[in-house]
């Protein structure tokens, strides 16, 4: 049955221009309720002093001139700041300005793809080919598999870099993207292994498209942003807005060393660079709205399936820390973490106590491992936040503390 993919894509574009042509009466989409009850108060000053201290040694570990970050406590309070400057000698960084996305896009894209199988559209054991014949050379993968970082595919951003670094306002179409990655050797047979890929979410992104007839665009406004009311969300070609985080990257110097003083910078940078994989913009604020959604699987797609063959995160990692369903899971966490020429950003939450985490550094230069590593030193820190008065603190269920954490960052740290 599903050999009508091409029929289907078709009979998608038309009801595509049917909808454009319907938004104008269409009624405002129900926002989904996710169930928390988050105390309307700052965290404590012992708490937020300790989580800025954390977010300022990260800072400086990578060089970023600039941090905005959201910790959210349900039982305890809140703590939403931006520190630092836009650039080096910029001006000071608001908590509500325009932040990348990166990594975190990848789950949406997914969520996307988990939302057409809800309603029958496609299945996640489809091969690409079923749906596209365009690119031969993935005629064994699944769309299940590109979502899930086990297709094996090729990694496109080292290849065009250079380019980006040099021009970081040129668009690029998702097909120059995925022609990059696709034209490497595979890294392993498809769903034999978890290394994930941002060209196989651009080539998911673009299957999608493909079989709704709908712009990536679109798609994350209907089953993304709209049920969760993320209203500072966007997917878009051109660059970020005015009131935005800069986004820069150290460069080695002609001694070898790199510049932290003065980064590379790509605050110009089209999101088009990531397309499915890291394209989307959004504020902390809209960041931890979502991340509380996928902890707490509270859309009508959000199924156990999605994350139940869940795989080691990488070599070397321990048990608690695995990946699947675009998304990785670390103790009772869940979310993404990653990054893009100009920034990093890490979105998690803990699925049992509603602990939201969002924390996005503008320099892209070190291990994006930093800026996971950060969050979950925020999420330590928060997990023991005293209670609010009327209210009572959960047990933490975290298996770290913030402490053992610290000596991770320091290792990996590019600037003093």
């Amino acid at each position: 049955m599903r050999n009508i993919g091409i029929r289907r894509a078709i009979a998608g574009v038309a009801a595509a221009a049917l909808a454009v042509g319907l938004a104008a009466c269409a009624p405002a989409a129900e926002v989904i309720d996710l169930g928390i009850d988050q105390v309307d108060a700052a965290l404590p000053d012992d708490v937020r002093a300790q989580l800025q201290a954390a977010t300022e040694t990260a800072m400086s570990a990578t060089g970023s001139p600039g941090a905005i970050v959201g910790v959210y406590a349900p039982w305890a309070g809140e703590w939403v700041a931006g520190l630092g400057t836009t650039s080096p000698e910029g001006s000071a960084v608001s908590a509500d300005m325009t932040i990348r996305a990166t990594a975190a896009t990848r789950s949406m894209t997914c969520d996307v793809l988990y939302a057409l199988v809800e309603n029958g559209t496609v299945g996640v054991d489809d091969a690409v080919s079923e749906w596209t014949d365009s690119y031969p050379n993935v005629k064994d993968i699944t769309l299940g598999q590109l979502c899930d970082g086990t297709s094996g595919i090729g990694e496109y951003t080292d290849s065009i870099l250079a380019r980006v670094l040099a021009t970081p306002e040129r668009v690029w179409t998702a097909g120059e993207l995925a022609a990059y990655g696709l034209s490497k050797e595979r890294a392993f047979d498809a769903g034999t292994q978890f290394a994930p890929s941002d060209t196989g979410y651009v080539l998911l992104g673009i299957v999608l498209e493909r079989v709704t007839g709908m712009s990536l665009p679109q798609l994350y406004t209907k089953y993304v942003f709209e049920p969760l009311g993320m209203s500072n969300s966007r997917y878009g070609a051109t660059a970020l807005t005015d009131h935005a985080l800069g986004g820069f990257y150290s460069v080695r110097s002609d001694d070898g060393s790199l510049n932290c003083a003065s980064p590379r910078d790509l605050t110009a940078l089209s999101p088009s660079v990531g397309a499915g994989a890291t394209g989307v913009e959004s504020t902390v604020e809209d960041l931890a709205i979502y991340a509380r959604a996928l902890a707490s699987s509270a859309r009508p797609y959000d199924t156990e399936d999605r994350f139940a063959d869940a795989r080691p995160a990488g070599a070397n990692q321990p048990s608690w820390f695995t990946a699947d369903g675009g998304a990785f899971q670390a103790g009772t966490l869940i979310g993404q973490h990653g990054s893009m020429p100009g920034a990093m950003t890490a979105v998690y939450a803990d699925r049992e106590t509603g602990l939201a985490v969002v924390v996005s550094l503008s320099n892209s230069r070190a291990s994006s491992a930093v800026v996971r590593l950060l969050a979950w030193q925020l999420a330590a820190i928060a997990s023991k936040a005293p209670a609010a008065d009327g209210r009572t603190a959960p047990e933490s269920g975290l298996p770290w503390t913030a402490e053992s954490l610290a000596g991770q960052i320091g290792d990996l740290a590019i600037c003093s």
